[in-house]
């Protein structure tokens, strides 16, 4: 039977359950349906029947404990110098065929600028044990990329994509406090570990949204629920595990509304000197706007930025002054732009990427590779 509850984020009942769902559980949350209840004052039979009905309609995109990735696995922002003319081809590879490449987008640029011939933009893991810049060759011989750029994340400021928190947010608006520094080392599990975060990381399907969650996944483990929570409430102390998140289906057209959660998304590059990557980043990841706000280097195809950040809008000259404030704002911090850019999201899929490493050495071997020479 088809569902009469509201299903789009303008929905008063759903913006306040997607305020909350998003972004705002941090962490293993052991009841994450009833986490967000609390925070709404909204019953929680009602959240999870609302949150399915979104799911089935489409408006989220998928529901998940997510990880700290950058954490687990190696990992870094590759942008693909493709052919024009397999370029499309390429797409469609790094998304339906690579399950170690997670955001695949087409970008381009307002002018033609240092980078822009760089079309291809993908994020990429690979799992541990395996080398990240032998995958990248190989995906590289795959599409026809003439050359490709690697840029791993040193240190992360901001992480967390909160739509409908951000609708009509005020260009300039940011925290009064510089945002935090996020390492990126690698944290090595045992096959317990390993066990139950897989069985976390997997996203709910409909039937699976229900107020005991963690239930099913634990016998899927192969533990008690107890253990489960323990392994899981271990794992976070140990900062590998994310928040627990409704994904909403941002770049593409809602089929019961017509409507979509976001127009434009902006992959923003600054230069600033070297030794204030850090200062840098901070004031830039404070920013409210921002959903993502890393250190990396972009190396002289980009100008040698080394600070990126992505925000959203639905209108592109409101996503461009936010982009002005964080400028002028970095200015008034005496933090000198030596070169600043901005790269627009076309076409863009997104998927999680893999991190297991029994993951990858069953790919490989079903492409004919010996795991053992990708390390």
């Amino acid at each position: 039977m088809t569902s009469t509850l509201p299903t789009w984020i303008d929905d008063p009942v759903n913006a306040a359950i997607l305020a909350v769902s998003e972004d705002r559980l941090a962490g293993f949350q052991r009841d994450p349906f009833g986490a967000i209840a609390q925070a709404t004052n909204i019953d929680v039979s009602t959240v999870l029947e609302r949150v399915v009905a979104m799911v089935r309609a489409g408006t989220i995109r998928r529901v998940r404990q997510t990880l700290m990735a950058t954490n687990l696995a190696q990992g870094a922002l590759v942008a693909w110098q493709v052919p024009v003319d397999r370029l499309n081809e390429a797409f469609a590879y790094m998304y339906e065929v690579d399950p170690f490449s997670g955001h695949v987008v087409i970008r381009t640029t307002d002018a033609a600028t240092p980078g822009s011939n760089y079309r291809l933009w993908t994020t990429l893991k690979v799992p541990q044990g395996f080398s990240m810049r032998k995958h990248g060759d190989f995906l590289a011989a795959q599409v026809g990329a003439e050359h490709y750029r690697m840029m791993p994340a040193k240190r992360l400021f901001a992480l967390g994509v909160g739509h409908v928190r951000r609708r009509g947010m005020e260009p300039g608006a940011r925290a009064d406090v510089l945002a935090d520094v996020q390492d990126t080392n690698i944290e090595e599990l045992s096959d317990l570990e390993w066990r139950v975060l897989t069985a976390i990381k997997r996203e709910f399907e409909p039937h699976e949204i229900v107020r005991d969650v963690w239930l099913a996944r634990a016998a899927e483990a192969g533990v008690s629920l107890d253990e489960f929570e323990r392994v899981g409430k271990a794992l976070n102390e140990r900062r590998v595990i994310g928040r627990f998140s409704t994904f909403l289906e941002h770049v593409k057209t809602n089929k019961d509304s017509g409507e979509r959660v976001t127009r434009y998304n902006a992959l923003f590059h600054w230069a600033v000197p070297a030794g204030r990557e850090l200062d840098a980043g901070r004031e830039v990841g404070r920013h409210h706007i921002m959903t993502h706000a890393y250190w990396r280097e972009g190396g002289p195809e980009f100008r040698n930025v080394n600070v990126m950040g992505v925000a959203h809008g639905t209108d592109k000259e409101t996503v461009l002054a936010h982009k002005a404030a964080i400028d002028e704002h970095l200015r008034e911090a005496g933090i000198e732009l030596g070169y600043t850019n901005v790269f627009w999201g076309g076409r863009s899929e997104i998927k999680p990427s893999e991190i297991s490493p029994v993951a990858y050495a069953a790919f490989c071997r079903s492409r004919g590779i010996d795991p053992e020479s990708m390390r």
